[in-house]
């Protein structure tokens, strides 16, 4: 791992690097984005960090590569351009007026939530605000009781707030509704593992299981099967650590538990029923903003305090009549899927950690239609025989 500062910028850009297979992954600290490049820019990009001249520089690259300067001063010019041009600062007017804007007098639906020793209290201002978390974490709630700490939730203005113990946490954009669930969910992992936010590496668009000693991360394009195949590892003696949000923190690298549902799809009934039957039952929620229709399923975790280590990363998809297969990939592939739908800590020291973190860890595809077949090469992923 190589760290350099540029002094281009007034406030000091840090760049990470890390070579992986035969590319290099760097991390830029103003936009908290992993790019990933060829060895010959990142040596570039390093060198331009140090303050060395662009045209020294181009003369060097043009002797390697036998190239014009003129071509290789192009180049290192839209490495500037791409890597060194100080960004806009976005002013945060409507942040700041929103930020004073009162709790409502009244909320009119309220829940309690137990997970293991805490209780959470949620205040909604009405349904509407209640079923933008609510499903999740109905198998938690409990009756009226003294809890530990209150969230607030309300829509004003076309805006969506949140606040912990009537402190302000943030406000977005009504269609931004997966940002505010996001915050929620951080917030309550908060709660839960008494981890600040700076405190966690990141959070993973996944879905995590064990076999008690280690945990493996399932990833995978919406409608692939992540959480199907969770609910289906279930049945099968494996434990849900968490479904669609995944955290992972700082100090251990491990995975730790969140106690959502996990999310079925009306796609996956025909293939869950035979296994939870009260699934049929279930109520089935049509969430516009995602366009997706879910039911939620109890995850078989009774420990919210559980953290393990990470084994690998599996993408797993289902795809029917086709045969099971299970093989190591790329790394530079799956860093390409794994990262766009993730939450990296933009601090220097957890971006360094997660770099690390990944580069230990092996990646495999995971195709099939036959559960049974599907199990057992979990199994064996677990066991170390793959």
């Amino acid at each position: 791992m190589c760290i350099t500062k540029s002094t281009f910028l007034k406030n000091y850009e840090v760049f990470l690097h890390k070579t992986i297979e035969d590319k290099t992954i760097v991390w830029s600290s103003s936009t908290n984005q992993y790019v990933i490049v060829e060895n010959q820019t990142a040596e570039i990009i390093k060198r331009l960090s140090r303050a060395d001249a662009p045209k020294e520089i181009a003369k060097e690259l043009a002797a390697q590569l036998t190239l014009p300067v003129q071509n290789c001063m192009e180049l290192i010019t839209q490495i500037q351009d791409r890597f060194f041009d100080p960004l806009e600062q976005q002013q945060h007017t409507q942040l700041k007026e929103l930020k004073n804007t009162p709790l409502p007098q009244d909320f009119l639906v309220i829940k309690y939530y137990r997970i293991n020793a805490i209780v959470i209290k949620a205040a909604f201002k009405s349904q509407l605000e209640c079923q933008l978390v609510h499903p999740k974490f109905e198998h938690l709630q409990v009756p009226p009781t003294k809890y530990d700490s209150c969230f607030e939730v309300f829509i004003k203005d076309e805006a969506i707030f949140l606040s912990v113990n009537s402190q302000f946490v943030n406000a977005w954009e009504s269609h931004d509704v997966h940002y505010f669930q996001g915050k929620f969910s951080m917030e309550l992992i908060q709660q839960i593992h008494k981890k600040q936010e700076e405190q966690w590496m990141g959070v993973f668009h996944a879905s995590a299981v064990s076999d008690t000693q280690n945990a493996l991360l399932f990833l995978g394009d919406s409608g692939n099967g992540k959480s199907t195949s969770l609910a289906l590892l279930q049945t099968h003696g494996f434990t849900c650590i968490a479904d669609d949000f995944v955290p992972v923190a700082l100090q251990n690298q491990e995975i730790y538990s969140f106690p959502a549902a996990i999310s079925i799809k009306k796609s996956s009934l025909k293939t869950l029923l035979p296994y939870y039957p009260e699934l049929n039952k279930a109520t089935e929620y049509d969430f516009k903003t995602t366009q997706k229709i879910v039911r939620y399923l109890k995850p078989n975790n009774s420990d919210y305090t559980t953290h393990l280590p990470c084994k690998g990363l599996v993408f797993i998809k289902y795809l029917e009549n086709a045969p099971t297969t299970c093989a190591e990939i790329s790394k530079i592939d799956a860093f390409e899927r794994l990262v766009p739908d993730s939450w990296i800590s933009p601090k220097k020291e957890n971006a360094h950690a997660f770099l690390n973190w990944f580069d230990l860890l092996a990646c495999y595809q995971l195709t099939y239609s036959n559960t049974k077949q599907m199990v057992t090469e979990v199994s064996k992923l677990f066991k170390d025989e793959l």
